[in-house]
């Protein structure tokens, strides 16, 4: 199986690959555009501000070319804010593939969220053999208003989506690879999902 984790100018791209290899997958780094389209499968990770990302992106292609693909893709953090329409930080139009926008949590508690919290209301094959209500590990201040293409919710000051999905487009907001035995499952289940 070949996985491409999409680089761009976001860190926590290592942390996905040695999750990757503990599952005997090894993947690529790469922005190069027909590495990323011949992949079985996709990884878009992130942690860092939008509108920088987007910048890095677009002067690449690369907004275009995620957009695209047919196979599945899995985007994390900052790749799912990416994947919805806007985002208030810097007030960057993002991808659009998702129709949930970002917000910026309220400032009625600890921001960023950061630390273990559950998921519930959890759909489709992503969560097969993940407990409602398991436990996974959040690091961020923006977060995708609930509704629209939701697979997952979470409730911190105020409840928002911590899972989407459209067609072949998957995206988590928390971090399966620092999130134990329940991200090891999710990420197993994104390896073996097939369009």
């Amino acid at each position: 199986m070949r996985v491409a984790v999409i680089k761009y100018s976001a860190g926590n791209i290592r942390s996905v690959q040695i999750a990757l290899e503990k599952l005997g997958v090894d993947s690529v780094v790469t922005d190069d555009p027909e590495t990323i389209i011949s992949a079985d499968k996709v990884i878009f990770p992130g942690v860092g501000e939008a509108s920088s990302a987007m910048k890095y992106l677009k002067a690449r292609g690369l907004d275009t070319l995620i957009k695209s693909l047919k196979q599945p893709v899995l985007g994390i953090c900052l790749g799912l804010q990416l994947m919805c329409e806007h985002s208030e930080e810097a007030d960057t139009e993002c991808f659009g593939i998702f129709e949930n926008k970002v917000k910026r949590f309220p400032a009625k508690g600890k921001v960023p969220h950061m630390g273990w919290n559950s998921i519930h209301g959890l759909k489709g094959r992503l969560f097969d053999g993940v407990p409602e209500g398991s436990y996974v590990y959040f690091v961020h201040s923006y977060a995708a208003e609930p509704g629209g293409d939701m697979i997952a919710k979470t409730d911190y000051i105020l409840e928002y989506a911590s899972a989407l999905q459209k067609d072949n487009f998957y995206a988590l907001q928390f971090h399966p690879e620092k999130s134990g035995e329940v991200g090891q499952k999710i990420l197993e289940n994104f390896l073996r999902l097939r369009v």
